[in-house]
């Protein structure tokens, strides 16, 4: 079970889900973010459970975090659960609205890329403080919404595209992703958001469209 201790005494800072695989749809607008979040999270009744906004370059209250462009993870009513600072290429994800290096929740690494395979590594921010080793890795093809979460050789969730039988054509605005039992949902979200979010190419191309207004 993956759940997130700010202290042994606090509550989970992100709630672990029921014991049964859980399916979400997650739908990107075209025209985000003019119309709104970047990314929504549908459960299996059609019901908005998570959105996901983008964001330009800002600079983290935080002078060690430094400028670096952004993203939240809100809950249905808009309320921020998580927020993201992509900066020299590397995620960040924080408690609630905060950027502050104190409330650092995970970082993320690129382990290696290719034309067609993507591999990042995730750190928990209690973990691996003198083990090297990631605590968790995602595996996949960003531009086809495939992606494989890991913890050591246990498989946490799995995100790809929704086809149509006896259809060719398949739409990258819509992908489903499925959460095995036992793994928080939230922090499962939260690292697909970096994971399909961009990397350095895109961090420096968005703070170019901040600047000119496009």
């Amino acid at each position: 079970m993956t759940t997130i201790m700010s202290t042994e005494q606090e509550p989970p800072i992100l709630p672990v889900a029921c014991g049964i695989p859980v399916d979400y749809e997650i739908t990107k607008s075209p025209l985000a973010p003019l119309t709104g979040p970047d990314l929504t999270v549908h459960d299996a009744s059609g019901n908005v459970v998570y959105k996901i906004n983008g964001g330009c370059c800002a600079a983290s209250p935080s002078s060690s975090c430094g400028r670096g462009r952004t993203k939240s993870l809100c809950d249905a009513a808009g309320s921020p659960l998580v927020s993201f600072l992509l900066r020299n290429g590397e995620w960040r994800a924080f408690k609630g609205d905060s950027l502050e290096l104190k409330d650092t929740i995970f970082t993320v690494r690129n382990a290696s890329a290719s034309a067609s395979k993507v591999e990042l590594d995730v750190y928990l921010r209690d973990e691996n403080i003198e083990d090297p080793k990631p605590s968790f890795r995602l595996k996949g093809n960003p531009f086809r919404r495939s992606c494989t979460i890991v913890r050591e050789n246990t498989i946490v969730a799995q995100a790809c595209l929704l086809y149509k039988l006896r259809k060719f054509v398949y739409w990258r605005h819509k992908f489903r992703l499925t959460v095995y039992p036992g793994n928080d949902h939230i922090l499962v979200i939260a690292m697909l958001v970096t994971f399909f979010g961009g990397s350095r190419r895109a961090e420096i191309g968005n703070c170019i469209c901040c600047i000119f207004g496009t």
